[in-house]
């Protein structure tokens, strides 16, 4: 065989992810975290609640806070969508009631709180929430914004950046005024309080719009 013939590709290594096997591993660590709470929460406890080894965890995250954030991500891209309902006020209020019941449940509430508080502390941390969470929900507020522009409920924004950041400002007031309510005032979200705040939010919008 020559010696300028072409080296064959290199093989892969290792066993391919198995989606089952993830679902099994997030949802034991959620259930993990509301039974032991973040302190006590160890990977041994995860891969023994999940039937798998614990290289298994280590070969994809390598510390615990990793494995909760995507525990918590994982809740959010399950139970968060934006169906039509058929006006920008509607659009808000059926959101703003989906996050609200997301964040009451044990496992949701109990993670969160958990990977905020660890990101004080924690930069890396931090940018995984932005990326795994925050970035990917965004993704509701696009939709419902490029609807309400198709109905003439708001109108198109030329400037690329100055839009980037009316969907962050509205990202924001959103998810922050839902999670202080639920998680820091421990004050219901009700339908009158979605539709309250979403009247206020398409007030504010609409104000913005006359400038």
């Amino acid at each position: 065989m020559s010696s300028t013939a072409s080296s064959p590709a290199p093989r892969r290594t290792g066993r391919p992810r198995s989606p089952e096997a993830d679902r099994a591993i997030l949802g034991a660590t959620r259930a993990a975290l509301v039974e032991l709470g973040w302190g006590k929460l160890t990977m041994g406890d995860v891969a023994a609640r999940a039937g798998v080894a614990k290289t298994t965890l280590y070969r994809r995250w390598a510390h615990k806070s990793e494995l909760v954030v995507d525990a918590v991500a994982a809740l959010f891209d399950e139970h968060l969508e934006l169906p039509d309902r058929g006006s920008l006020q509607a659009d808000i209020e059926g959101v703003v009631l989906q996050f609200a019941a997301l964040l009451e449940r044990p496992e949701t509430k109990t993670a969160l709180m958990a990977v905020v508080a660890e990101s004080t502390r924690d930069d890396a941390l931090r940018e995984r929430i932005r990326g795994a969470i925050v970035d990917r929900q965004k993704r509701l507020v696009l939709l419902g914004r490029e609807r309400a522009q198709e109905r003439g409920e708001l109108p198109r924004e030329e400037d690329p950046s100055a839009a980037a950041r009316t969907a962050d400002l509205i990202f924001d007031v959103i998810a922050g005024a839902v999670v202080h309510r639920t998680l820091v005032s421990a004050e219901p979200v009700g339908p009158e309080w979605a539709r309250e705040f979403a009247v206020m939010l398409v007030a504010g919008l609409g104000a913005g719009r006359q400038r």
